[in-house]
Parts: C-alpha cells; sequence; structure tokens
C-alpha cells in the first residue's frame, strides 16, 4: 500500500484513502516515524475496508458505464445547445443585471459551463441531456461569476438569489451528472 505521509502544523491525525487506492496521513509535524507506524497498524482494518470499497464501487461504475455517443450525437447536442443555451444566458443576465461577452458552446470531458475574466462563457453540449432546471442552474451559476468570480458565500448568495432550490440542481449534478459526462466519445 503506498502511503504519503504529510507533516504540518496540526494537532490530530487525519487518514484518507485516495481514489487510486493509495492512502494520504496526515500527523502533526513533531510525529516520528515510530508513531506514524503504530498509526497505520492500529488503523489498518479500517484502511483495508476502505480500499476494499472503493475496488467495489470502481467494479460497480465500470459495470454499468452508459453507452458513448457518437460524434454525430454531439454534433446535433452541439447544435441544440447553440439554439437553447444563447436563450436562457440572455433572459437570465437581465435577471441578475450581468453582461457577458462571448458564448461557446464545447464537448467537454470534465466542465459543465465556465467563465472567463474576460466575461466569455462556455457550456458543454452534453448539457443538452440534462434536465431544463439544470441548465438553467449552469447558466445562472456561470452568469454569477460575472459578479463574483469565485465560490464565496457572496457568490452563492447571488445564485440564490435567482434559483433558490439551486441545491437540487448541484445534487442532481452530483448524483446523474457523471453518467452523462461517462457517454462522452
Amino acid at each position: 500500500m503506498e502511503v504519503t505521509v504529510i507533516k504540518s502544523n496540526r494537532k490530530t491525525v487525519a487518514i484518507q484513502v485516495n481514489s487510486d487506492l493509495s492512502v494520504t496521513l496526515r500527523v502533526p509535524r513533531q510525529a516520528t516515524q515510530r508513531d506514524i507506524q503504530k498509526i497505520l497498524k492500529e488503523k489498518e482494518t479500517w484502511i483495508l475496508k476502505h480500499i476494499e470499497e472503493i475496488k467495489q464501487k470502481k467494479a460497480a461504475f465500470d459495470a454499468s458505464a452508459p453507452e458513448r455517443l457518437t460524434n454525430d450525437e454531439i454534433h446535433e447536442l452541439a447544435d441544440k445547445a447553440l439554439k437553447y443555451i444563447p436563450e436562457r444566458v440572455a433572459y437570465f443576465a437581465k435577471q441578475i443585471g450581468a453582461t457577458y461577452g462571448r458564448i461557446t458552446i464545447r464537448n467537454q470531458k470534465t466542465r459543465w459551463g465556465s467563465c472567463s475574466s474576460k466575461g466569455n462563457l462556455n457550456f458543454n453540449c452534453l448539457l443538452m441531456l440534462a434536465p431544463s432546471e439544470v441548465i438553467d442552474y449552469v447558466v445562472v451559476h456561470e452568469l454569477c461569476h460575472r459578479k463574483e468570480m469565485n465560490h464565496s458565500k457572496a457568490f452563492w448568495s447571488e445564485v440564490e438569489k435567482v434559483l433558490p432550490d439551486y441545491k437540487a440542481q448541484v445534487k442532481w449534478l452530483k448524483d446523474e451528472g457523471g453518467n452523462i459526462m461517462r457517454r462522452n466519445g
């Protein structure tokens, strides 16, 4: 088992089993090699249990891999997005009082949207496979970055002003979004 030890100005010990099955052990700066070995020995059962859980999740994840989209299907989604998303951006920009630059539709592997410092907005064409409320949430999220270029409390407050139930859309993306992203060929 691969273990990375990170010493810092902390008072407690933290153990993390990573998705690559490695282990990160965070310890106080004064912890000795002997202390570290003792912690690993004491927590070995817990660590092995979590490694096994991650292996099982990965196996289930691989077994449930959704059907990949063809290039034609991706182009179709991009065309739909080019018609639909700019209308939603214009609608919500008025509500938020935000300006924006260029809108680009992309086929991205990891992001639903982004906002550049120049105000250009990018959206993933795979959003067209999500419910309309989720698309609206991503649009509002990116437009709110025109007011707050971070994810501070002030940013989330801006999102909530427009979409009081935005957390349901965040949850949907967390629960279902991965299955959509995995369809990307």
